[in-house]
């Protein structure tokens, strides 16, 4: 029986951080092959993708012609997949274009609305195209999330802090938002107010997100992406934390989202939805 074809896979933000490393991850995938690389800085444009991922030539030039690129990832024998890091302000039509040409969006960018996710959910039912919001795309913090739901059971107060790079646009992460509401689905109400709080400086308590959950931002050089779950009760305080050395932890994540997002019709939102 004759292998199946590559899975061909355009990357859109790969002059970043991210996307070097999702490059570099890719062209090392013996069932996938790199269509293009695209990216909308002008100091990449030409340059070899597999050179500035540090991975050796590959021949696929760094281009800012997302839609041309989209157009010919969508012509291959199988289903093509576009991988996104690039910025919130754009995340959302990236999404929506890449759909339309039937490329399965595997997209690691946050800062998406309620709204915007909803939009796109209806846009990709309609095309059955699958496609795959991951606020984390690290295995450890699936974990640390699964902990947390089951330590929610037994702790009423509980407070997330989320620690990133001085680059990052927007806050708070997609992967605290997404903790918080992963707890509010146990439908129980945290931090019962002890005290009437004032704040002396706007925001010191952080921002509050569904069932009295709290999160709090930090951006500081230095640090890539770490999170903090912390619990309290009478004598004891429980905290979770993942933190991140080596932006490669998210490569495991990335390939498997990809093998996956072609066997779905529909967007699913979230790593720990496709773990088996």
């Amino acid at each position: 029986m004759a292998s199946q074809s590559p899975i061909p896979v355009l990357v859109n933000g790969a002059a970043g951080k991210m996307g070097r490393e999702v490059v570099k991850a890719v062209s090392q995938a013996q069932d996938m092959t790199l269509i293009g690389a695209v990216d909308r800085n002008p100091d990449y444009f030409g340059q070899d993708a597999g050179e500035l991922a540090g991975c050796g030539t590959l021949e696929v030039p760094i281009t800012n012609d997302f839609e041309p690129m989209l157009a010919l990832t969508s012509q291959e024998r199988q289903p093509g997949v576009m991988v996104d890091f690039t910025h919130p302000d754009g995340v959302y039509d990236n999404i929506r274009s890449a759909i339309a040409y039937g490329v399965r969006p595997v997209v690691g960018t946050t800062g998406l609305s309620p709204q915007q996710i909803q939009d796109l959910a209806e846009f990709a039912d309609k095309a059955s195209t699958g496609c795959l919001l991951v606020p984390n795309f690290s295995i450890g913090m699936v974990l640390l999330q699964q902990a947390a739901i089951q330590a929610s059971q037994y702790f009423d107060h509980v407070e997330i802090i989320e620690l990133h790079h001085n680059q990052k646009a927007d806050a708070p992460s997609g992967t605290a938002i997404q903790t918080a509401q992963m707890l509010a689905e146990l439908g129980k109400p945290f931090n019962p107010p002890g005290v009437t709080e004032t704040e002396k400086l706007a925001g010191a308590r952080g921002c509050q997100a569904e069932e009295g959950i709290r999160i709090h931002s930090i951006r500081l050089p230095g640090l890539i992406a770490h999170q903090e779950v912390i619990f309290g009760a009478p004598g004891q305080v429980y905290t979770l934390r993942h933190d991140t050395s080596d932006r490669a932890c998210y490569m495991p994540g990335v390939l498997l989202a990809i093998r996956k997002v072609g066997q779905l019709k529909s967007l699913v939102y979230g790593l720990e939805k496709i773990l088996a």
